[in-house]
C-alpha cells in the first residue's frame, strides 16, 4: 500500500513539473508577442529568444513557488491534524490518559481539541467505574460462594448433630436466597438503564399499595418488637405499580433490618403541590453525614455495622433511586447516627 502511495505521489510530481514547464514554456513565447504588440517593440530574433527565455524562467520559478507554498500549507494542515488523530488513535485503543494541550495553533478548532479532551476524560472515569462495578459484583459473588462452600463441606462430617445441620443448611438457604437476590438486582437496573423493562403506567391507589408492603413485612416488624405507625392519605399515582413496590419494599426493609429491638418506625403518605409525599422514618442505627452523598452508588455500604448487620448487596438503594428517577420522582435521605434514618420520597401525582 505504501509502495502505491508512493508511485501515485511520483506520477503526481512528474506530471506537476510537466504541466510547469508547459505554461512556462508557452506563457513566454506569447507573453513575449502580447508586450512587443502592445509595446510596438522592434525586436530583433536574437533580443526576441532572450526575452522569451528569461520570461519563460520567470514564470517557471513562479508556478514552482505557488507549488511549493501550496506543499507547505499541506504540510501545516497536516501538522495541525496530525496530534488530534494520534490522540484519537489512542482513545480506540483504550489509552484515555491522552490530553491534547490547547495551544493557539488550532485557532477556531480549539473546541473540538477540549471536546477530545473531555471525552478522554469521561472514557477514563467511566473505565474505572466499569473496573470497581466488576470488582465489586466479583467481591458481592464470592463471599456467599465461600460460605455455601464452607458449611457444605460441614455438612460431610460424621457425627454432625441435627441442630448443626439444621443451622449450616440455614445458612446455605440464606446465602442462596443472597446470590439470588444480588442477580435479580443487576437484571433489573440493566434493564432499566438499556430502556428494556417494561413500562405501563397506570392509575393506582398509592396509599393502598403501601398498606399491602406494611401486611406482607409483618412477619419481620412483629419479630424485632418494632411499633410500627401509619398514617396513609387516600392517594392515586400514575406509575408502574411492580416497579413502586420494589421501592417502597426495599425501604421497608431497609428500616426494620437497621432499626433495633423495640424500636419504632412511621410511615406517612400524603399530598402537597401536585406530588404524592412519602415519609419512612424510624429509629435505627442511622448513616454518618459523610457517607449520605453516596448511599445511591452501586454496591455502596454505608458502614461495617450496617454491612455486617444487613448482609445486602448494597443494590438495593440503587434501584431504588433509578426507578424514581423514571417517574420523574426525587428521593431524600437524612440520617444521624444513634437517632435513626428519615426517607422521603416525592412522586408526580400524573406521570407526563
Amino acid at each position: 500500500m505504501r509502495r502505491l502511495g508512493r508511485i501515485v505521489r511520483e506520477i503526481l510530481g512528474m506530471g506537476i513539473l510537466i504541466a510547469a514547464l508547459y505554461v512556462s514554456w508557452n506563457g513566454g513565447y506569447y507573453g513575449v508577442k502580447l508586450l512587443s504588440g502592445h509595446f510596438e517593440w522592434s525586436l530583433s530574433p536574437y533580443r526576441s529568444g532572450l526575452l522569451i527565455m528569461a520570461l519563460q524562467f520567470l514564470i517557471f520559478f513562479v508556478v514552482g513557488g505557488i507549488v511549493a507554498l501550496i506543499g507547505h500549507a499541506r504540510g501545516d494542515e497536516r501538522a495541525f491534524y496530525i496530534p488530534i488523530l494520534t490522540a484519537m488513535r489512542q482513545i480506540s485503543k483504550g489509552n484515555f490518559k491522552v490530553e491534547l494541550e490547547n495551544s493557539k495553533r488550532y485557532g477556531q478548532f480549539g473546541g473540538i481539541v477540549e471536546g477530545i479532551n473531555e471525552m478522554a476524560s469521561e472514557l477514563g472515569r467511566m473505565e474505572i467505574m466499569r473496573q470497581d462495578f466488576i470488582s465489586n459484583v466479583s467481591h458481592e459473588i464470592q463471599s456467599p460462594l465461600t460460605s455455601i462452600r464452607g458449611f457444605a463441606r460441614a455438612l460431610r462430617e460424621e457425627g454432625l448433630s441435627a441442630d448443626n445441620r439444621r443451622h449450616y443448611l440455614d445458612i446455605i438457604e440464606a446465602e442462596g436466597s443472597r446470590l439470588s437476590g444480588l442477580s435479580d438486582n443487576l437484571l433489573k437496573l440493566s434493564a432499566l438503564e438499556a430502556g428494556s423493562f417494561p413500562f405501563e403506567v397506570k392509575s393506582y391507589r398509592l396509599d393502598k399499595q403501601l398498606q399491602d408492603m406494611i401486611l406482607a413485612s409483618e412477619p419481620q416488624w412483629l419479630d424485632k418488637e418494632i411499633e410500627l405507625e401509619a398514617e396513609l392519605e387516600e392517594i392515586s399515582v400514575d406509575a408502574v405499580q411492580d416497579l413502586m413496590s420494589q421501592v417502597w419494599t426495599n425501604l421497608l426493609h431497609n428500616s426494620i433490618k437497621f432499626t433495633p429491638e423495640g424500636g419504632h418506625i412511621t410511615i406517612r403518605v400524603h399530598h402537597a403541590e401536585g406530588q404524592a409525599i412519602v415519609e419512612i422514618r424510624d429509629s435505627g442505627i442511622g448513616i454518618a453525614e459523610e457517607e449520605l452523598p453516596r448511599i445511591f452508588e452501586r454496591f455502596y455500604k454505608a458502614d461495617k455495622a450496617r454491612s455486617a448487620s444487613g448482609g445486602g448487596s448494597g443494590l438495593g438503594l440503587s434501584l431504588v433511586k433509578k426507578i424514581v428517577d423514571l417517574h420523574n420522582g426525587t428521593i431524600n435521605v437524612t440520617s444521624r447516627p444513634g437517632e435513626g434514618t428519615a426517607c422521603t420520597v416525592s412522586l408526580p401525582l400524573r406521570l407526563k
